[in-house]
């Protein structure tokens, strides 16, 4: 078994794995943001925006090490 991830096929299309973990994490930092929102946690920041890209980075970070681990 190779230790490096390899494309995702669906039918005769090749997808790269970084487009699923993308969206993953995108959903996943949605909902995060979401959470922070209902609990009023979100007005502490200074820039939600960043805030946003930088959960989205840490999921993409962490579905790496755990799921497809390079």
């Amino acid at each position: 078994m190779s230790r490096y991830p390899h494309e995702l096929s669906i039918g005769d299309v090749y997808i790269e794995p970084i487009i699923p973990v993308t969206l993953l994490a995108f959903i996943l930092a949605i909902a995060t943001i979401g959470i922070l929102n209902k609990l009023k946690l979100s007005r502490y920041f200074y820039a939600p925006s960043y805030i946003f890209l930088a959960i989205m980075v840490l999921y993409i970070l962490a579905i790496d090490h755990f799921w497809i681990k390079i």
